[in-house]
Parts: structure tokens; sequence; C-alpha cells
């Protein structure tokens, strides 16, 4: 008899494979990790880094907000400041404690819009843009609300919640006008300007050279900003605190070659003949004068009419203000055009110069042996070349004359003649003219010069290419750059009396004669200088930090009697009677300070006035001097550009000023 055995109950838990429980124990490893990686972490930050991020979460309860350093003085060469810094204080608004939103707020903008001058809409933007930009920051609404309005808000501070005043630094130019367009003016960095290397590391906002020997300099003249340490809260919004601030340091002086009682005397002298002229039916609109150092190039006075107040740049101009400045406002409201007063046509005006180019053709036709100084060359009112005539001014016949006469009378036909004969030697007259320093810039301390034009037979042909690709190009029968003819023996002529496509600026021409004066100082051997403002850079007490230097451009070695004889004939021409410019220099002490002078006068565009030219140099052992004078649409030069140049040589010889204009009608 067999046994049963008792039914046992299935075991409900599944069989686990190898393979399974592998798995298992991997993934409660990695849990394991992962558990004491972030233990680990928690410790390590909470232990071993609380302290650390203590201070960073303490650091975060603090901004920095740049405190403007104040520029440096800008000093004449006696060290009489021109330029200056002055403290005032700014309107500005704390966001966080205006008044709420609506009615309210909109009540104290139109006060404070009242009191300041501007439209509630015009603060509101300023608000709204400051805030977005740094809302921990108060936002600066005008930098020259004057005492009156200071005094008002101090008085009523409970009527102008959140508006408080900020001592700033704002840049004054106390003579106003005076050497606008070389000084310059400042203004906020902009977003294109940050990315000059001129202005790598500067943060925005920060006031910088815009123009002029502010710009030139700025480094120097800019400083170092400080620091304000502002506390904010959880928002982001400051509370008062005790945080210390780094204080700004101050820029270096700039000390400029300038002569203070010269470059008023300049100022006032150009004025005067521009206002002369005008009473005498002449436009004269426009002019520019500069006073050189020929030994060394230091500018001792330089000036550009119509000039302008760089004190309205100490807050942002409108567009119709910069348009006015530009001269583009008149031009565009169908008025006459005005001339552009930010343009330094000391430096950038483009011009004929006239018969003050006539020692520059004389110099490259005598060393290049086109002419012999005493054949007599120029008989005849006029010259006549193919179908055209090349007349003396005013139809007049001077007779046939030598180098030195031709120069003392400015007989336009001897010079005719002599661009006639050098047309056939190449371009003398244009190396003459680039070896002393035309038709290239100078080198001067400013942001920016014209290059200028000396014509030549590879220009005309560029220019012709020019004209030929432009035309196909737009398929047009002219796009006015060139008239497409070849170099001509016409063009030559008219370039030997400064007149054709010729333009220069009165710098350049400045630079020219005082070539030959320092070549004429040192028998044939001298300097194309390079002009320049800068003398040196200043620390506190006028602790010298650089002094400036400018080597000249090159040497040049002249053929001294060639060199005689054309500073013979300039100076003739301003001792001598029948002297183009003699009448202007009548009582003046030739003896003591002889006058090597040259009228010009140039047609400049059609249907306009001529313009008045005059260059001189005046020797002295310690204080020669050369000088530059154009006045646009002023006439003869004898009569306007010659008594302008008197004025400025009397002052700095400290001779009596008059006002002697000539009655010589000669290019």
């Amino acid at each position: 008899m067999s046994t049963l055995e008792p039914v046992r109950p299935s075991d409900p838990r599944m069989p686990v494979s190898p393979q399974l429980a592998l798995r298992v124990a991997i993934l409660g490893g990695l849990a394991m990790a992962m558990f004491a990686i972030i233990f680990f972490r928690l410790w390590y930050l909470q232990v071993l880094s609380g302290e650390q991020y203590v201070q960073k979460a303490d650091a975060n309860q603090e901004r920095n907000l740049p405190i403007a350093a104040p520029r440096g003085q800008i000093l004449d060469r006696e060290g009489q400041p021109v330029v200056e810094s002055t403290t005032t204080n700014a309107v500005q608004i704390v966001p966080s404690a205006l008044p709420p939103r609506g009615a309210p707020r909109l009540a104290l903008y139109r006060r404070l819009g009242g009191l300041l001058g501007m439209s509630p809409r015009r603060i509101e933007a300023l608000v709204v843009k400051g805030r977005n930009a740094v809302p921990y920051a108060p936002v600066t609404i005008k930098t020259d609300a004057g005492q009156g309005a200071l005094t008002v808000l101090a008085e009523r501070q409970s009527e102008f919640p959140g508006v408080t005043q900020q001592p700033v630094s704002i840049r004054a130019y106390p003579y106003g006008e005076m050497a606008a367009q070389v000084l310059g003016y400042v203004g906020q960095v902009s977003e294109r300007e940050l990315k000059l290397r001129a202005f790598r590391g500067v943060k925005q906002g920060t006031v910088v050279g815009q123009e002029g020997l502010e710009y030139y300099y700025d480094r120097y003249l800019r400083g170092l900003p400080g620091k304000q340490r502002v506390a904010v809260n959880a928002a982001g919004y400051p509370v008062p605190s005790a945080l210390a601030a780094t204080p700004p340091q101050a820029g270096y002086s700039l000390k400029v070659t300038l002569d203070f009682g010269l470059q008023r005397e300049g100022e006032k002298a150009l004025l005067e003949g521009i206002e002369r002229a005008k009473a005498g039916g002449k436009p004269a609109n426009a002019g520019a004068f500069v006073a050189l150092d020929p030994r060394n190039g230091q500018v001792l006075a330089i000036g550009s009419y119509p000039s302008f107040d760089p004190n309205k740049f100490a807050k942002p101009l409108t567009s119709s203000e910069y348009a006015a400045l530009e001269g583009k406002a008149t031009a565009a409201s169908g008025g006459e055009e005005e001339p552009a007063r930010l343009t330094d046509r000391a430096v950038n005006g483009t011009y004929p110069t006239g018969s003050t180019f006539k020692p520059i053709t004389a110099m490259g036709a005598l060393e290049a042996g086109v002419i012999n100084p005493s054949e007599g060359l120029g008989a005849g009112q006029c010259i006549a070349v193919s179908t055209e005539q090349f007349c003396n001014a005013g139809k007049a016949d001077y007779g046939a004359v030598g180098l030195v006469e031709a120069l003392k009378v400015s007989s336009d036909t001897y010079f005719f003649e002599t661009g006639e004969l050098a047309n056939s030697h190449g371009n003398v007259i244009q190396h003459m003219a680039r070896e002393l320093g035309i038709g290239e810039q100078t080198g001067i301390d400013l942001p920016s010069e014209i290059t200028g034009l000396i014509p030549d037979r590879a220009w005309r042909a560029k220019v012709a290419g020019e004209e030929l690709a432009c035309e196909r190009r737009r398929h047009v029968s002219s796009c006015g750059i060139s008239d497409g003819r070849p170099w001509s023996v016409g063009d030559n002529m008219h370039l030997a009396v400064g007149q054709g496509d010729l333009l220069t600026s009165p710098l350049q021409m400045a630079v020219a004669y005082s070539t030959l004066a320092n070549a004429f100082m040192h028998e044939g051997n001298g300097t194309v200088v390079r002009p320049h403002l800068g003398m040196e850079i200043d620390g506190a007490q006028g602790r010298l930090v650089q002094a400036l230097s400018f080597p000249p451009t090159r040497e040049v070695h002249l053929n001294y009697s060639d060199l005689s004889l054309v500073m013979e004939g300039i100076h003739e021409a301003a001792s001598q009677p029948g002297g183009t410019s003699a009448a202007v220099w009548s009582g003046w002490d030739q003896a003591q300070h002889p006058v090597y002078g040259k009228t010009g006068t140039a047609q400049h565009g059609v249907g306009t006035e001529d313009q008045s030219w005059y260059m001189c140099y005046l020797p002295d052992s310690t204080r020669p001097i050369v000088i530059a004078v154009t006045v646009q649409q002023g006439g003869f030069g004898a009569e306007t550009a010659a008594p302008i140049a008197r004025l400025l040589a009397s002052q700095w010889f400290g001779k009596s000023k008059r006002f002697v204009a000539g009655t010589s009608k000669t290019f």
C-alpha cells in the first residue's frame, strides 16, 4: 500500500536569473555612489566652502558705480588754462524713491520739467532708459540746470521726491569760440567709439574727447574713474550704507604751443578783416590763419572762421543744432548755405593758392634749370597758347622782367611762361611743391587733415580713367569726375600761378614757407617741419610727466643762390615801391624785422569773389615766425589777407597795431 505525499502550495516568487541580479546590484551601486557624491558635495559646500560663499553672497548686496575723473586742463605755452574742468551739481532721479506710477509721478515730472525747461515725456524717457541700463544707479536728468533751479530743488526738496543733486565735473571753455576747432570738445563715448583702439577699456557713459586736441590727447586728459560702492536689496534697489568709495584720479594737463596773446589777436584780426571786406561789398564768408615757428613747427596761433562755442557740447545737442554747426540747416531750409562752423579751415580747408604759389614755382624752375633768373620773360599783357589767352590781372603789362622783379610785382605772364617752359621738363614744379610739404598730410597732432592735390600727368590720367569706368558702369554720357582729356601745357601754366586743379590748406602753405625760411637760415639746408600743438604732459603742480617730441618730416637741400633770389623777390614785394604788399607794410621797421611776403588772389569756383591769400616770413634770432592767412571771397590778397597778417606780426613783435589795406590788384 503506497503512501500519498501531501500537495504543497506553489511558491509565488519568480526565480531570479543571474543577469537580473547583476543589473540590480549595478543600479544599487550607482544609487549609493550618487548619494555619496551628493552627501560629500553638501558637506564640501557647507563645511569647507561655507565662508567663501557667505562672502560672495555679501558681495551680491553691493554694486559699483563709476565716478568720473576730472579731465586735465589744456594750458597755453605760458601755463595759462584755455580749457579746464569745473564742478557743478547734476540733477538726478533715484527711481526707487519716485512716487507711484500714474498721476503722482506725472505731476512730479511736470513740476521738474517746468523748472529745468524739459518736457515730462523727455524726463520719463531718460528715467526708463537709465533704469533699464543700470537699475540701481541714479539717472542724470540734466548737468547744467543753472544755480536758480538747483536752489529751488534744495529749498523745496519735499516737492520733488526722488530728485537729488550730485556734484559732477564738466568741461569748460572760458574763451568760447577761440581756437575751438583745434581745442575740440567732449561727449559721452558712443557704441561705435567703444570699438576703436583709442577707447579700448573705456566704460560706456564715459566722457571722452570727440574732436581736436581733446580727442588726440584723450588718453592723457581723461584720467582714471573711481568707484562708488552702492548697497542694494534683494530687488536690486539701493539702500542706505556706509560703503567706502574709491576716488577718481584726475587727468594730466596738456601744455600746448599756442601763444594766448597771438591767438587772441589773430582771431580779432581775422574778424576785422572779414568785416572790412564785407563793408567793401565782398561776401567774405569764411577764413583761416596759421602762425608757425619755422625752426621747429610749433603752432603759435591757429584759427578758423566761422567758429563755434564748444561749451554747447556740455549737454547733448539736438539733430537740428548739430546740423546748423555743420552748415546744413540753412541749405536744407532753402536759404543760402552757411559755412560749416565745425570745419577747421586752417587744417582741412582745400583751396587754390593764387600767387602765393609763385615762389614754389620759381624754386622748382630754378633747381631744374628751366629758367635763367636774369632773363626777361612775360612781356605783354597776355600770353597766347593755341587758342587760349593767359593774361595778367587787369591786363597789366610789366614788360619782360627777371625773376626778382617778377616776384616783386607778381607778374602772371612771367610765371605763365615759366610754367609753359617747365612742362617739357616733366613735373619739376610738382616735385618742388611736394618737396616743400604741399600735397601731403603734415602730421599735425589733430584727428584729421586734408592731403591736398598737386595735379600732374599721372593724376590727370587717373581721373580720366575713373570717369570712363563710371560712364561704362552707369551707362551715362558723363559722371562729372573728369572731362577725360589728357594733361596739357595749359594745366602746367595754371599750376605755375597757383590755379587750376591745385588744392591745399593754409597749414600746408605755412609748412612750405617754413621750409623755405629755415633753408634760407642755413644756406640752403633746411627741414620740412612737422607742425604741432602739443608741448608737454604735466601732472599735479605742473610736474613734467612727458615732453612731446615732433621731429621734422625730412631734410631738404636747396641751391642757396636760387633760394636767395626767391627770398629777395618776396622781400621786395613787401618792402619796395611797386611791391604787391609794400603799402600794407608802410611804416614797418624793415631793418629790424624784414618782411618776406607774397600776396595771392585765387579764383575759386564759378561766379564767386576771389579768394584772398597772404604768406609771409619775418626772421628774428629768437622769435622767427611764418604767417598764412586766407579769406574766402575776400578779394585781392593785399586788400584783406595781408593786413590781417600785419596785425599778427605786430602782436608778435610788440609793435603798434593798425589795419593797413593795400591797393595793389594783382594775383
